[in-house]
This record gives structure tokens, sequence and C-alpha cells, in this order.
């Protein structure tokens, strides 16, 4: 065999399994050997000890502890790295660490993620290895430089030189052993330092929404947005209460006295007029929708990882059967650079609307750039990652395409963005702007388009059937459940109606429901002119929103 390749034993019952993972290992490019019995991994260990023992955990299970504390109390074997085939038990995970083995992975085992860990653990053996080297080179120094002093101090004569000379000799010396205890310092704490920002930069990317799509969890979503699914959230807000409460005052006033028939009489009066205007801005909005909402569109920004000290992407370890990332015993996907796995990507939704020639289309800054002003990005960057845009997809009601954008100029004052779509063959015309400051006035109704919920609330607007049909064709891709929704014409923004609470110098205050999805939608008055764009990003419908003012928009159009 090739002595350069490093080696690993297995110790595995199971003939089929045993042949699996020597298969496995060998054509990854490491000398493999594989051993039916404890005894047989002894001698082979104690003839010629591997860089790695992969033990099964049930063969051990009435001798672990002697055969660990054999490996781990041999001279022979120091440094060895142990990782333990263990059940898929918390619990027995645990047992294997405690027993002295440096890694447990459980069964049934996923290729690319044994794979993984191996690097993982030859990583630190390396280091281990080149590190000892260093120190047997400083200890054979110091015996070659006692045995030149002992010949030196044979004679009388040279004893005051020899004297002078072993002081030199001990200094340099105490400078070896100095150096060396510095280097392992160094490397301990490179190596806790390296695993600790390992499992922060993990548990932050599996807080985020990641690229490839967790079904189950997708499923569930859906099902509760459709639940929850009312016509509160389209132009038809207010009307239904309104109806009800007046019909609620009449049955009152049939019974009331003189008294309280007056009160009654004017909260209905003020009822009515209510719901005129509430039933005036309704025909006024639906108007507006036909025309506007087909040039509203929803953005795909994909956002991937990159080292900055080697310039990789960071990647999944690998893939389970499901096609979702493989996961350590603690839950986060396992991330690295050197796997075989997909790129780690995070997905970001939001709504853009035409507002130039060319494909301009306006949107919010943390739509276009994700990273801007998001802490948990800004701790990944911290740990030498750094996020960037891997693409950007603009979807537009009644169109079955996907089209390319790309970032074209973003505020430097405000949360807003502008990108160029490659609008192809398509027509669809900008949306009128009044950047007049009068535009927005206190009390005035709006109308506010956008994506709010994003993927999830698209698939909840259609029936069980049709949702889990695209989910299946789509498979874990984003991209492609997001094509199967626009080739059944199923993308469109969803529409709210209320009303301008109050205007400020940067803000409009606003209680059209709208929430993360939503932001950089069109806020549209009732002459059908955008006056702002939405740039809430809070989780839930919210009651109260913020819109930023259009007239700061115009420097990004002006370009």
């Amino acid at each position: 065999m090739n002595p350069a390749l490093e080696k690993i034993v297995v110790l595995e019952a199971d003939p089929a399994s045993r042949e699996q993972l020597v298969v496995a290992l060998g054509t990854a490019g490491y000398e493999v050997s594989g051993f039916a019995t404890a005894g047989e991994v002894l001698d082979a260990v104690r003839q010629s000890p591997p860089d790695i023992l992969l033990l099964d955990g049930g063969i051990l299970d009435h001798g672990t502890h002697s055969i660990l504390a054999t490996i781990r109390g041999s001279t022979v074997t120091a440094g060895m790295r142990v990782i333990l085939l263990a059940t898929n038990q918390p619990e027995d995970r645990a047992a294997a660490l405690d027993l002295g083995a440096d890694d447990a992975i459980s069964r049934p085992w996923h290729e690319d993620e044994l794979l993984a860990r191996i690097r993982a653990q030859l990583r630190v053996r390396r280091i281990e290895k080149d590190f000892q080297e260093k120190l047997r080179i400083a200890e054979e120094g110091q015996h070659i430089a006692h045995t030149a002093f002992e010949a030196l101090a044979v004679t009388e004569k040279m004893t005051s030189d020899a004297f002078s000379l072993d002081r030199r000799l001990k200094i340099g010396f105490a400078a070896v052993f100095a150096v060396a205890a510095v280097m392992a310092g160094l490397y301990f704490l490179f190596a806790h330092s390296a695993r600790t920002q390992t499992k922060q930069a993990n548990r932050i990317i599996a807080g985020l929404e990641g690229g490839i799509i967790k079904q189950q969890n997708l499923i569930a979503e859906v099902r509760q947005l459709r639940a929850q699914q009312s016509s509160d959230y389209t132009v038809n807000s207010g009307k239904d209460e309104l109806q009800k409460h007046a019909a609620d005052l009449k049955s009152k006033m049939a019974n009331a006295s003189s008294g309280e028939l007056t009160d009654l009489q004017k909260e209905l009066a003020d009822t009515n007029a209510r719901l005129r205007r509430v039933e005036e801005e309704r025909g006024s909005a639906q108007n507006l929708i036909p025309t506007d909402v087909q040039s509203v569109c929803l953005l795909h920004v994909s956002v991937a990882f990159r080292n900055v000290q080697s310039g990789q992407r960071l990647r999944y370890a690998g893939l389970n059967p499901q096609g979702e990332p493989i996961e350590d015993s603690t839950g986060n996907a396992i991330v690295t650079l050197e796997g075989r796995g997909p790129e780690v990507k995070m997905d970001v939704f939001g709504t853009g609307f035409l507002a130039g020639p060319g494909g301009r289309v306006i949107t919010n800054r943390h739509v276009a750039e994700p990273w801007w002003k998001n802490d948990d990005l800004a701790s990944i960057t911290s740990q030498g990652v750094q996020a960037e845009i891997s693409s950007i997809r603009a979807y537009f009601p009644g169109d079955p395409r996907a089209f390319s954008a790309e970032i074209q100029d973003v505020s430097k004052d405000t949360d807003l963005a502008t990108m160029a779509v490659n609008m192809q063959d398509l027509k669809r015309a900008p949306l009128f702007i009044d950047s007049a400051k009068a535009a927005a006035q206190p009390g005035q109704p709006i109308v506010l388009m956008g994506y709010a919920t994003g993927l999830a609330a698209l698939l909840a607007r259609t029936d069980e059937d049709t949702s889990q049909q695209i989910l299946t064709q789509g498979g874990t891709d984003i991209s492609q459940v997001l094509d199967g929704l626009a080739r059944r014409n199923l993308i469109r923004p969803l529409i709210t109606q209320g009303h301008i609470g109050d205007v400020l110098t940067d803000k409009i205050v606003f209680d059209a429901q709208t929430t993360s999805g939503g932001s950089g939608g069109p806020l549209i008055n009732q002459q059908g002119k955008v006056i702002g764009v939405t740039f809430a990003v809070l989780k839930g419908f919210g009651g109260s929103n913020f819109g930023i003012p259009i007239r700061f928009s115009e420097s990004l159009l002006s370009h």
C-alpha cells in the first residue's frame, strides 16, 4: 500500500457494512483495513498504528471500556483519533465521548457526513503530529548539546570553558522549551477558538432562512397561514365589521329609551358614513388593481457565503436521503469548505415595482443587500465569512418566467435601492410617482401591494393538493418551487387597504397590514400614484407600519 496515504482501521461486525465502509474510505483516498473482532483490531493497531480508528459501538457494548482504555493507555497509539459508530440516540453518543472517543456519528451513517468528520479529525491529527515532531527535534537537540558538553568537560583544562558553554546551552535549551510551550499554548487556543467559531457559524446559519427547503416545516407554515386567511387582508377590510355594527345598532334602537335613542341614532349615522366611505375607497382601490398589480414583482434574492481567507464558498457537508442538509448532534447543519454538498444559501423575499424605463425597479436596501443592518450576518462576517449576492430573480404577475436582476444603486441615507431587471420582451408600464410633500396627508386612504410572508403565503393561496404537487415537483430547491408557482399564474401581490396615520419628515405611518416579504411594496393613494415605499420588516402582520416617502428615491432614479 502507499505509505503516504493516511491510514484508517475499521472495526465493524457486519460484513456488508464493513465492506461498504472500506470501499467508501478507500475511494476517498485513504489506506483502509477492515476487521470483524476487537482482538484483530488491537493486533493491527499495535503492529501499525493508524491515524483514525473507526469503531462499531455495537461490538463494543461488552468491552468498550477495556478496548478504549488499552488504546488510550498505549504510547504506541498516542495521538490516534477514535470515531465511534453509535446509535441515533443522544445518550449513546454522549457515552461514546465520555469513554474516550474523539467523535461519535449516528447510524445509519451518511457517506458525506462520515467523510467530513474524518477530515476534521485528520486536520487535528496533522497539527498534533507536526507539534510532536517539533518537540522531538527540540529534545534531540538538547541531548546532543549535553553530550557535547560532557566531551568538552573530560579534561580539567576545559572545565571553565565547559562551565561557560553549559550555561549558554542551558539558556538555549530554556529558550527552545519556552518556544515549544508557547506553540502548544497557541495550538490549543487556536483549536478551541476554531471549534467555538465553527459552532457559532453553524448555529447562525442554521437560524437563517436556508436555500434548501425543509418541506415538512414549510407545509406546516402553509397550513397555518391558510387557516388564518380572511377578508381582513384584502381591499374589503372593515366593510363586514361596519355592516355588522350597523345591524347591532338598529337592534338596540328597537328597544332603546328616548334618552338612549338619540345617541344610537348619531352612532348609526357615523357608522353609515364610514361604510359609504369604505365603499368609495374600495371602488377606487379595485380600479387601481388591474393595471398597477402587473408592475409589482416578487424579488427572490439568494445570498451565498465566502470564506475571506481562502476565497471558497461555504458548502453543506452533504444531504440526507430527504435532500436536506446533514446535521450534527445538536441539530445544526454541518458546514464545510471542502464538502461535496450544495452551497450554503440564504433566501430573502421582497417586493419591487417598476418606476422607470428599462426595467428600473425600486425596492428596499435591506432586500437588495440583506446583510445591511443585519446583526446575524454581521456576526458571521466577524468570523471571516463574507455574505455576497449569488443571484436575484424577479417574478411579475401573469408571466411564467423568472427575470434576472442586478443591483443598480443603493441609497446612503435611507432604506431604498434600485435594481435593473432584464425584462426581455415583457411589456409592463412603470407606476406613476407623486414626489410632492402634499401627496401624503394624515387620514388619507391608501392601497398597499406586496408579497408579505414570501413563499409560504403564495402556497397558502392554493388548495392542499396543488401546493403538495408544486412542492413535490420542486423538491428542496426554492427556485424550482417559485417556477412552479409562476407557471400556474399563482405569483401575485397581496393587496391591503388602510389610512395614513401620520406623516413625518422621513416616514409615513399607515395601518394597512403587511409583514416581512412586503418590504419594498408601493404605497398608492386614491389617484393611483405611488407616494411611499414600505420598509416594515416585523414578523407577523402589524397594525402600524412604516413607509419611506417616494421623494427619497429621486436621486436613485436620476442616475
